[in-house]
């Protein structure tokens, strides 16, 4: 009876490894991007339709800015450390990708319009990298904007002329078509992020 027993659990876990074996299979078969991703979450309900303002004070919509590969981060001008260290990290993986013949463009999304106008967009952007794109908008553009890439930030409610602005710090591939692709926290290097982006590029 016992060797009944033993032999029926080692059909059990036979047919388990070859469902999840095939699932897996399928599941990569179904995403050509599985390689690619650093966990479960990606390719969900994040981005969407969206007007800004870029930094000749022109509009310009998701059509526009996504026309390429982008890394994208939410953050302001007037951030002191976190933000100009994302996005020199941002510019980086962005020029790595250039010498493998990969064309990224870094986007700058501010959460702080009322100090963020085009021309203040257009000088941080420059201070970066040639290559970083600054945008903002009105408050409602703005609100709009982060709430379809489920950005968190809280301007405070009565700001003096100096004032800090909470917000999330992920910087989230897009990509022309597919759209939202993946995401990098702060800890991800910029050769690791290179190195996701080029291989969800190279996939595409």
């Amino acid at each position: 009876m016992a060797r009944l027993y033993a032999t029926a659990g080692v059909v059990a876990l036979a047919a388990l490894l070859g469902w999840t074996s095939y699932k897996i299979l399928a599941d990569r078969a179904s995403d050509p991007f599985a390689d690619c991703r650093s966990g479960a979450i990606a390719g969900g309900a994040i981005g969407g339709p969206f007007t800004l303002v870029d930094e000749k004070g022109q509009s310009v919509t998701d059509a526009q800015v996504f026309a390429k590969p982008a890394l994208v981060y939410f953050g302001y001008s007037f951030c002191a450390d976190v933000c100009p260290l994302d996005n020199a990290r941002n510019v980086e993986a962005a020029a790595l990708l250039a010498a493998q013949g990969l064309d990224v463009t870094p986007v700058f999304i501010t959460v702080d319009p009322a100090r963020d106008t085009p021309a203040v967009m257009a000088d941080y952007a420059s201070n970066i990298g040639d290559k970083l794109v600054g945008l903002t908008g009105t408050p409602a553009q703005i609100k709009a904007v982060a709430s379809a890439f489920k950005v968190f930030y809280k301007i405070p409610d009565n700001p003096g002329p100096a004032y800090d602005v909470d917000h999330s710090t992920l910087t989230y591939l897009m990509l022309p078509k597919t759209g939202f692709a993946d995401f990098f926290p702060r800890e991800t290097t910029a050769k690791e992020m290179a190195t996701r982006t080029g291989c969800f590029l190279k996939a595409s």
